[in-house]
C-alpha cells in the first residue's frame, strides 16, 4: 500500500507542474476559456452520458451519488490531444494542443460509502487570432493580433452513501484557481509605434454540487438506472491587471514596452446558475448499458471589470442531450481478451449558451472508445475518440471541426483488508 502511495503523490506532482493548460480554440478568447468536459474519459466516449451510471471499480464524475457504490480502491489519470480544423469562410486552418485532463482517487468505506478526491482540468485558455483591415485600394493598413492562454483547474472531495433500498446521496466540493493571460497588439502601416493591450487575471471560487442515485430491477438480469446531479450556484472572483502601452512596431509584438499608457487593477464576479442534470438508463450489470441524459443551466452572468463594456458577444442558456451506453460480451473470460473488452460509443448535441454577434455557436459529436483490460485484472487502459463541430461561419465566425483524442489508466486494488489466520 506504501507503495501505490507514492504512486499517487508523484502522479499528482506530475499534473501540477502542467498546471498550465492549453487549448487551440479560437471560442477560447471569450469569458474564461473553453470549459472542460468535466467527465471521465468512459463517460465522454459514451456520448458524455455518465450521471445514471454506478460501478464498483469505475468512477463517475457526473454524480457524486455514484461514489457510494465503490467496492475496490481506484485512481485514475488521464489526458488527451485536440486538434482542431479552423475555417473562417475563406481559409482553413489546422490547429492542435495535449492536456492532462484529471487524476483522481476513490477509496471504498464500509462497503456501502465511498470517498473521491482529485483534480480536474476546469477551463482552458488558448487562441492565436488576426483581424486585418484594408483600404479602397486593397492595401493593407491595419492589424489586431489576438493572443491567450491559461485556464483554470478544480481540486475537489466527493462522498456519497449507498442506502439498502438502493438508493445512493452524495455531494461534492471543489475549489477553482488559476491564471489567464490575454492580450491584444495593435499595428498601422508606417506608424513607428504599436500599441498592445494586456490583461493578466486570477481565478478562484468554490463549488458544490449534490446528487441521487437510485436502481430497481426489472428482471433477474435487468436493471433500471435513474441519476439526479446539481451544481448548485457559485461565484467566482477574477482579479487582475490591465495595462496598455506603446511598442516598438513590430510583427510578433516582441518589442521592448516604449511608453506606459494606463495602467489599472481590477475585479470581476462570474456567477454560475444552478446546472442541472437528469439521466436514465438500462441495463445488465457488467454486461451492457444503454442511457440518456439532458442537463441544462441559465445563462452565466458577467460581472464589474473587463466585462463591462463588452457588446460583441454574451451568454445564454445551455443545454445538452447525450445518448450512448458500453458493451462488454465476456467480463470473466479467460481464454479470449477481446471478449473481456468494453466497447462504448454515443452522441451528444450541445447549445454552449454562447452567442457572438447574436448567433449561437452550437456544438455536437459522436464519440467511440474502448477498455483495455490489465492482464486478468479489473485494472484498464481507457482509450476515446470524439468527432464533431462547433460553430459555424456565418457572420463572418468561425467554424471548428475538431478530433479529439483521450486515453486514461484506471487501476484498482483492495486496501484495507483484514488479515485472516487459518
Amino acid at each position: 500500500m506504501i507503495k501505490d502511495l507514492i504512486v499517487i503523490a508523484i502522479l499528482f506532482i506530475s499534473t501540477l507542474s502542467f498546471s498550465q493548460t492549453t487549448n487551440s480554440s479560437p471560442y477560447s478568447l471569450f469569458g474564461i476559456g473553453d470549459q472542460a468536459n468535466l467527465k471521465t474519459v468512459e463517460e465522454i466516449a459514451m456520448g458524455q452520458m455518465g450521471g445514471a451510471l454506478n460501478s464498483e471499480y469505475q468512477l463517475s464524475f457526473t454524480n457524486p451519488a455514484s461514489y457510494g457504490s465503490l467496492n475496490y480502491t481506484t485512481y485514475v489519470f488521464s489526458g488527451g490531444n485536440k486538434t482542431n480544423f479552423v475555417d473562417d469562410g475563406q481559409s482553413n486552418q489546422t490547429s492542435s494542443a495535449a492536456a492532462l485532463s484529471y487524476i483522481a482517487l476513490g477509496i471504498p468505506i464500509r462497503g456501502n460509502q465511498g470517498l473521491v478526491m482529485g483534480l480536474q482540468l476546469n477551463t482552458a485558455v488558448g487562441y492565436s487570432l488576426i483581424d486585418q483591415a484594408f483600404d479602397n485600394e486593397g492595401n493593407l493598413t491595419q492589424i489586431d493580433s489576438y493572443f491567450g492562454n491559461g485556464g483554470t483547474n478544480r481540486v475537489f472531495l466527493g462522498y456519497g452513501y449507498r442506502f439498502p433500498f438502493n438508493l445512493s446521496l452524495g455531494a461534492e466540493l471543489a475549489y477553482v484557481f488559476g491564471n489567464i493571460d490575454k492580450n491584444v497588439l495593435n499595428r498601422r502601416n508606417n506608424i513607428q509605434l504599436a500599441t498592445r493591450n494586456l490583461t493578466d487575471s486570477n481565478v478562484k471560487g468554490t463549488s458544490l454540487k449534490i446528487g441521487a442515485h437510485y436502481e430497481t430491477k426489472i428482471s433477474e438480469d435487468l436493471s433500471l438506472k435513474f441519476g439526479l446531479a446539481a451544481d448548485l450556484e457559485s461565484t467566482l472572483k477574477e482579479k487582475g491587471t490591465d495595462q496598455l502601452y506603446s511598442v516598438v512596431n513590430v510583427e510578433d509584438g516582441s518589442g521592448f514596452p516604449v511608453d506606459t499608457l494606463s495602467s489599472s487593477q481590477f475585479s470581476s464576479t462570474i456567477t454560475s446558475p444552478l446546472k442541472t442534470a437528469i439521466s436514465a438508463g438500462i441495463g445488465e450489470n457488467n454486461k451492457w448499458f444503454v442511457g440518456a441524459e439532458y442537463t441544462f443551466q441559465n445563462p452565466l452572468e458577467f460581472t464589474g471589470g473587463i466585462y463591462e463594456d463588452i457588446d460583441f458577444y454574451r451568454y445564454d442558456k445551455f443545454t445538452n442531450i447525450s445518448v450512448g451506453g458500453f458493451y462488454t460480451p465476456k467480463i470473466n473470460s479467460l481464454g479470449n481478451y477481446f471478449q473481456r473488452m468494453t466497447y462504448r460509443a454515443g452522441f451528444n448535441f450541445q447549445q454552449t449558451g454562447l452567442v457572438v454577434d447574436e448567433t449561437e455557436i452550437n456544438e455536437y459529436g459522436i464519440s467511440f472508445g474502448v477498455s483495455l483490460p490489465m492482464g486478468l485484472k479489473i485494472s484498464n487502459v481507457n482509450l476515446g475518440i470524439e468527432l464533431g463541430k462547433r460553430g459555424t461561419t456565418d457572420n463572418n465566425l468561425i467554424e471548428e471541426q475538431f478530433f479529439n483524442f483521450r486515453l486514461s489508466l484506471s487501476l484498482n486494488d483492495k486496501w484495507f483488508r483484514k488479515q485472516k489466520i487459518y
